[in-house]
């Protein structure tokens, strides 16, 4: 008992001892972590994009420790499950924000769960949130409420829309017809496809919408035959995009088939097979790095991301490299590089990311305002053809 005593009154010493040295103890130094908030849908509808978003998250944190973390700080990663859910969004921004005091957050997986957590974050958290989605309006401003604290690394509908619109015109095809989802992410590619139409000398012939869960959109596909349409533009996420690609097959369609930036996937490909063929559609340089030229800053800086993606941790055997694959790279890097200039006080760690300036990225090279809380223009997107279940990259 005695001993025991003396090995407390030891330690005690001891602490005093380093304390008063300007020496910090090792024991507990994991207590000083930064703590990060990652949340994705790891089930549900969209797990086949959350649940490789949060594995890049986690990968991107393990490079950042082992160098060093943010001023001899690790960084935590704490994770969370949208399960593909509005409701479940918000209830996981809560517990990271107010019981595991994350200093700010990355995610969620789909526009309405981004659109469902915005307001928390605004209007009550105030910590900054860098959502990988792809819907413009939790950054758009106007009817869909301020931005101040709210970022996006996907490229936002709007660039996306330009730069398909662009390509139409180059092959001067002026009329096209739209088929576009129910959900959050088609109705925000309607609104900017009906927007811009006038500004590239668009004429949109016909409008069609369908359910992410239907299993055929063949009535609507048919209406747009009779329309003189030159290109069907088809705007959605996930499977649905492969199951619009295999009605056209089957259908006999001959016009070009434009799919969104949501779709440049190998899952594409897969669930599509040979209906994938000729499908065009945006992407980022992600998709086609080994076509792209030495003289790209983004070169360099996604071939290390495929290098770890692939051969370090090996995600790539269970979930291929997909144009929404470095989302998460972009986010955590956005944030650490903020971090290490003004720390973790959020105030100053928004500021720091609104200012953000040429950030090479793999999505892009990101220069942010705090009118432009993405930071990418079209010349961060390239068009790409399916030939031969291959990703090819299109000519500007």
């Amino acid at each position: 008992m005695q001993s025991g005593r003396w090995k407390v009154l030891a330690g005690c010493l001891l602490g005093v001892a380093l304390l008063l040295s300007g020496v910090t103890p090792a024991v507990g130094a994991d207590d000083q972590a930064i703590r990060i908030g990652a949340f994705f849908a790891l089930s549900g509808p969209a797990a086949t994009i959350g649940t490789p978003t949060k594995l890049v998250a986690q990968m991107v944190v393990d490079r950042i420790n082992k160098t060093g973390g943010i001023g001899g700080r690790k960084l935590d990663l704490v994770v969370g499950d949208t399960e593909s859910e509005p409701t479940r969004a918000l209830m996981e921004a809560k517990r990271l924000v107010e019981k595991e005091k994350v200093v700010a957050v990355i995610g969620p997986t789909r526009t309405d769960e981004g659109l469902a957590v915005k307001p928390y974050f605004e209007d009550t958290a105030h910590v900054p949130v860098i959502m990988t989605i792809g819907g413009d309006p939790v950054i758009a401003g106007g009817k869909f409420g301020p931005f101040r604290w709210t970022f996006k690394t996907p490229q936002r509908t709007s660039v996306a829309v330009k730069k398909v619109y662009d390509h139409l015109r180059s092959r001067k095809l002026t009329k096209v017809a739209l088929l576009t989802a129910s959900d959050g992410f088609g109705k925000d590619g309607l609104a900017w496809l009906d927007q811009l139409a006038p500004e590239f000398g668009i004429e949109i012939v016909a409008r069609e919408v369908f359910a992410v869960s239907d299993t055929d959109m063949t009535p609507q596909i048919i209406k747009t035959r009779e329309t003189g349409a030159q290109a069907l533009i088809c705007w959605t996420i996930g499977p649905a995009g492969a199951r619009v690609a295999k009605n056209v097959k089957q259908l006999g369609l001959t016009i070009p088939l434009i799919q969104c930036h949501g779709q440049p996937d190998p899952k594409y490909i897969e669930l599509a097979g040979e209906a994938a063929e000729g499908s065009i559609m945006p992407a980022t340089k992600l998709m086609v790095v080994d076509q792209l030229p030495d003289s790209d800053p983004q070169k360099a800086v996604i071939q290390e991301f495929i290098k770890l993606y692939t051969e370090e941790y090996k995600y790539d055997k269970q979930y291929p490299i997909n144009t929404h694959s470095g989302y998460a790279w972009d986010a955590i890097y956005l944030l650490a590089n903020a971090l290490r200039q003004v720390g973790s006080d959020p105030e100053k760690l928004r500021a720091a990311i609104e200012t953000t300036q040429g950030y090479v990225g793999v999505s892009g090279i990101f220069s942010l305002t705090p009118e432009d809380h993405n930071g990418l223009g079209t010349d961060s997107m390239v068009m790409v053809k399916v030939e031969k279940g291959k990703w090819v990259m299109l000519q500007p």
